[in-house]
């Protein structure tokens, strides 16, 4: 079967936007943004083309854009939809499909259902993006206790910021995940700097295996 990874996040604007359009570059795969919530400036999906580098035919088109920068259930309530989890097949390809949700792991899709409902449905495994700053233990923690208790495989975490070398041993002591790699922030953040870094932090022989 084709490799199929989903980018999830422990918060919103950690950074997973920059990581996913690394690990796409790295295994030269697809990547798709199912729910888009917010049309002002760059998409994620838009944001993840220039920082890849990669041509129109690694980007998929989004199920849901919606206009409002909000949840996803709300951004949807205020033009009157509502979002059905049981639409948001996976699309069948060739090469490897890089999945990136919304915000954190619990980000509500309608009221009913929430995105983490949806990633148990598809069984796929999730590289868990985390800040390395104050306040990763707690939300990190967290988001795996919550990811395990669905049966959802972790293929590890994916640290994103400035080095914190105690917060790096905490996580992979008391989760039992294995830590990927370390993203640091990147100024200029360009493709280029962005696929040295990323060359620099992560193998991808660690997505495959």
């Amino acid at each position: 079967m084709t490799l199929r990874i989903v980018v999830a996040g422990t918060d919103t604007d950690i950074g997973k936007t920059v990581f996913a359009a690394g690990l796409t570059h790295l295994l030269d795969g697809v990547y798709w943004k199912p729910v888009q919530a917010g049309l002002e400036g760059e998409t994620d999906t838009e944001i993840a083309r220039r920082l890849s580098g990669l041509d129109r035919s690694h980007f998929l088109a989004e199920a849901w854009r919606l206009k409002l920068a909000a949840s996803p259930h709300l951004a949807a309530e205020r033009e009157g939809l509502v979002i059905d989890p049981g639409a948001l097949g996976l699309p069948v390809l060739e090469r490897p499909l890089i999945v990136e949700g919304a915000g954190g792991l619990m980000v509500p899709l309608n009221r009913h259902a929430l995105y983490i409902d949806v990633f148990a449905g598809w069984g796929l495994p999730v590289v868990l993006c985390a800040r390395t700053s104050l306040g990763t233990l707690n939300h990190t923690l967290l988001s795996v206790e919550a990811l395990q208790r669905r049966g959802i495989p972790i293929l590890g975490l994916a640290l994103l910021g400035e080095p914190h070398a105690d917060n790096e041993r905490t996580l992979a002591a008391l989760s039992g995940v294995r830590v990927l790699g370390r993203l640091p922030r990147l100024d200029p953040l360009t493709p280029e700097s962005l696929r040295a870094a990323f060359g620099a932090a992560f193998r991808r022989e660690q997505f495959v295996s």
